[in-house]
C-alpha cells in the first residue's frame, strides 16, 4: 500500500526501498500495473462491439443507443472525486484491488442484465464498471509516474498507455468473434427484424465474455493484492499540493490554456466516443460498406489500431515540431476526413472514419499537457479539472438524436465541429500569456 505523500520541498533520507526503486525495482511492478492498463482500455471498446447488439436485442433507436455510452462517462464525473478520497484513505495498492473488484462486480451485473433481458440493469452494470475504471485511473496513473525515477517518468506513462492502446485493438476482435460472431443480430442483414427467440438467444451471448471478463478481474485483484508493490513515501513520492501560502493570489482562471483546455478535453471526447460507438452502425449501411456487424467489428479494430499508430507517429513529430503545431495538423486532418465520411458514399466513406482514428490519436495527451503548461503550484488542480472533462464522453448522446433526426451519416458533422475547437485551441487557446506564467519561466 502506498506510504504517505510527501510535502513539497520536503528532502527525506532516502530509504533502501527508494534506492532499489531508483536502480530498476520497480519494473516487476510497472508490468504487471501495464495489465490494468491494457483490461480498462479493453472493456471500454467492448462497448463499441456491444452497442449495435443491444440495440438490436432491445430495438432501440440511436438515442436510446448512446445513452448506453453516455451513463459509462457519467461515471467519470460522479465516481472522481470519490475515488480520490479513497485512495487517500486506503493508499494505492489497496484502492487498485478495489477498483478491480468493482469492475468484476459490474461484469456479472451485465451476466444478470442478460439473463433478464433488462435495458435497466444493463445500464446500471455499465456504470458500476466504469465507477470501476474511474478508480483504477485516478490510482494508476500517478502511481506509475512516481515509482520509478522522474527523469524516465514520460517513459513510463507512455508505455502504459501503450497497453491501453493494444487493449483497444484487440477488443474488437473479442467483441466480434465472442458476441457479434455468435449471435443473430451480429450476422444478420443491416435492419434485420429479430424474432422474439433470436432476441432472447442474442441477449444471453454476452454471458460467455462477460463471465471470461470477471475471472481475469477476480484474478489479477487477487494478484495485486499479494504483489508488493513498491511503496511511495518520502521524496520519491507524488508532489503534494502546494502550501497554501504558496498558491495565495494565484488564480486557474488567469490561465487561458487551461480555461479553454476543460472544454478542448470535454468537446474531444465526444468526438472521439461518437465515431467509436456508431461505427459499426455506420460501416454496415448498404450504401457504406454493406457489412454485417460482425464484419463490421473488424475494421472497427483497424480504427483503433490506427491510433495506435498515431500515438508513436505523433510522439516522433512532437520531439521537431511545437506539439502545438501537431496538434492543429491532426485537428485539420481530422475535420478533412470526416467531412469525407459525412457526404461520401462507399468505400470512401468507410476509409475515411477509419482514418480518423490516426488523427484523434494524439489529441487528449497533446491537450491535457498544454492544459496544465505553466500551472506552477496550480498543476495538481487544474490537472484534476482536466480529467474530470472526460465526462464529455457522455453527451454522445447529442449526436445519437441527430442521427434519429437528420440521418446516421450527417450526425458526423457534430464530429466535424468539435474538431474545429480542437483546431482553434492549438492556433491561440493553448498559448499562456506573460501574467499567466511562473517566475523564471
Amino acid at each position: 500500500m502506498a506510504g504517505p505523500i510527501a510535502t513539497a520541498g520536503t528532502a527525506a533520507p532516502r530509504t533502501g526501498a527508494e534506492a532499489a526503486r531508483d536502480r530498476g525495482g520497480y519494473r516487476p511492478a510497472l508490468s504487471l500495473l501495464a495489465s490494468l492498463f491494457f483490461m480498462w482500455g479493453f472493456i471500454t471498446v467492448i462497448n463499441n462491439t456491444l452497442l449495435p447488439h443491444l440495440r438490436s436485442v432491445f430495438d432501440l433507436d440511436y438515442t436510446q443507443t448512446t445513452l448506453i455510452e453516455s451513463v459509462w462517462f457519467i461515471a467519470y464525473f460522479v465516481a472522481s472525486i470519490p475515488a480520490a478520497k479513497l485512495i487517500e484513505r486506503v493508499g494505492y495498492q489497496r484502492a487498485l484491488v478495489t477498483g478491480l473488484g468493482i469492475m468484476a462486480l459490474g461484469t456479472l451485473g451485465m451476466i444478470l442484465a442478460a439473463h433478464r433481458v433488462s435495458y435497466a440493469i444493463t445500464l446500471t452494470a455499465l456504470f458500476v464498471i466504469a465507477s470501476g475504471i474511474t478508480l483504477l485511473q485516478v490510482a494508476a496513473n500517478p502511481y506509475v509516474a512516481v515509482v520509478g525515477p522522474a527523469e524516465s517518468a514520460p517513459a513510463r506513462l507512455n508505455l502504459v498507455q501503450a497497453f491501453n492502446s493494444l487493449g483497444t485493438t484487440l477488443a474488437p476482435l473479442f467483441g466480434g468473434y465472442l458476441i457479434l460472431g455468435r449471435s443473430a443480430s451480429g450476422n444478420a442483414a443491416a435492419g434485420a427484424t429479430l424474432t422474439p427467440a433470436e432476441r432472447l438467444a442474442d441477449a444471453q451471448s454476452v454471458q460467455l465474455p462477460y463471465l471470461i471478463v470477471a475471472v481475469v478481474l477476480v484474478v489479477l485483484a487477487a494478484v495485486i493484492a499479494r504483489f508488493p508493490l513498491p511503496a511511495i513515501s518520502g521524496s520519491g513520492g507524488i508532489t503534494a499540493r502546494a502550501a497554501r501560502a504558496e498558491r495565495a493570489g494565484l488564480s486557474l482562471w488567469r490561465h487561458r490554456n487551461l480555461v479553454l483546455g476543460v472544454p478542448a478535453i470535454f468537446i474531444y471526447l465526444i468526438a472521439e466516443i461518437g465515431v467509436s460507438n456508431l461505427f459499426i452502425n455506420f460501416v454496415s449501411q448498404p450504401e457504406i460498406g454493406d457489412l454485417t456487424h460482425a464484419q463490421a467489428s473488424r475494421y472497427l479494430f483497424l480504427l483503433w489500431g490506427g491510433m495506435m499508430v498515431g500515438r508513436f507517429v505523433g510522439s516522433y513529430l512532437m520531439q521537431r515540431r511545437p506539439a502545438e503545431t501537431v496538434l492543429a495538423g491532426a485537428a485539420i486532418g481530422a475535420c478533412a476526413v470526416m467531412l469525407v465520411a459525412t457526404f461520401a458514399t462507399g468505400h470512401l466513406a468507410l476509409w475515411a472514419l477509419i482514418s480518423v482514428g490516426l488523427f484523434h490519436a494524439i489529441m487528449f495527451p497533446t491537450i491535457f499537457t498544454l492544459g496544465i503548461r505553466c500551472l506552477g503550484p496550480l498543476t495538481e488542480e487544474g490537472a484534476g479539472l482536466l480529467i474530470m472533462a472526460i465526462a464529455g464522453g457522455s453527451l454522445v448522446v447529442v449526436q445519437g438524436w441527430a442521427a434519429d433526426r437528420y440521418g446516421l451519416q450527417h450526425s458526423f458533422l457534430i464530429t466535424a465541429a468539435c474538431e474545429l475547437y480542437v483546431l482553434f485551441y492549438a492556433l491561440w487557446g493553448c498559448r499562456t500569456g506573460a501574467a499567466a506564467r511562473p517566475a523564471g519561466a
